[in-house]
């Protein structure tokens, strides 16, 4: 049975699957299409697996109409979003963080106690293993302190004013090579 290469092509470029097969006796002996089958089978499961985003806010903060609104904004963009609540603490965030297996972690921080939750939060994920967690921080960041937050290692920061919009692709541009790795 011969099947034309042409329909073929879509899945090895996309995908990135290897080589179009030689002819007729290579697509019979299944090696080709088992190969193919399971890399195309291995690069589906990951992109079509869903960004998982914990959307919380730390210290004893009570606003939490911004972080509803990302939240929703991420759910609207197809992440799977799990918003956390009002007052959690470091531990709290990076234990939900843990069983919820998130690719990232949005701290909604309007108090200014961004100082005191981001170093524990780090350091805690850190002690989790969880090092490879995408970590952003939105609300009110003076100037000053957002060179110390890069430098722990907070890689997204997102003052009031920042469009959904570039959130939503910074997080997926971010959080693609941890996926990638799954």
């Amino acid at each position: 049975m011969w099947f034309p290469v042409a329909s073929l092509q879509y899945p090895v470029e996309a995908w990135g699957l290897g080589r179009i097969p030689r002819g007729p006796a290579e697509l019979t002996t299944g090696n080709w299409w088992l190969e193919t089958g399971n890399r195309a089978l291995e690069t589906s499961e990951v992109l079509m697996r869903k960004i998982r985003v914990i959307i919380a806010k730390p210290g004893l903060d009570g606003h939490d109409r911004g972080a509803k609104v990302i939240a929703r904004a991420l759910r609207d963009a197809g992440m799977e979003v799990i918003y956390t609540g009002l007052r959690q603490t470091p531990e709290q965030i990076v234990s939900a963080a843990l069983q919820e297996d998130a690719d990232a972690i949005g701290l909604s921080i309007l108090s200014g106690a961004h100082m005191h939750i981001c170093p524990r939060l780090m350091e805690l994920l850190h002690d989790k293993g969880l090092d490879d967690v995408l970590v952003l921080v939105g609300g009110i960041i003076p100037d000053i302190d957002i060179p110390k937050l890069r430098e722990m290692g907070v890689r997204g920061i997102f003052l009031p004013g920042t469009p959904m919009q570039e959130i939503i692709d910074f997080i997926a541009a971010n959080v693609r090579p941890r996926m990638e790795r799954v």
